[in-house]
């Protein structure tokens, strides 16, 4: 199925026209009659405000984990051996 679209969608690309040209426009950047418009304001992103949003994310995965790796654990799906904690 990718590959009858792909196959169209060349097939669509050789039927344009050489003669037609493509001007790029960029309007989020200029006025209709082709002013540029002003530098829009930036808002400034502080340290505290990536604390407010990486903290809050590791403590709701934290517990995510926790719980599901509690949820193995009572199931026996999965059980930590004693001998995995031996570095010898």
């Amino acid at each position: 199925m990718a590959i009858s679209r792909l196959t169209r969608l060349v097939v669509q690309s050789k039927n344009i026209s050489k003669h037609e040209q493509v001007i790029p426009r960029r309007t989020a950047t200029t006025t209709p009659t082709g002013a540029i418009l002003p530098e829009p304001e930036k808002t400034p992103f502080g340290l505290l405000s990536i604390v407010c949003a990486v903290v809050p994310g590791l403590l709701i995965g934290a517990a995510i984990s926790k719980s599901i790796a509690n949820f193995l654990e009572e199931n026996e799906l999965f059980v930590p051996s004693d001998d995995d904690d031996d570095d010898d």
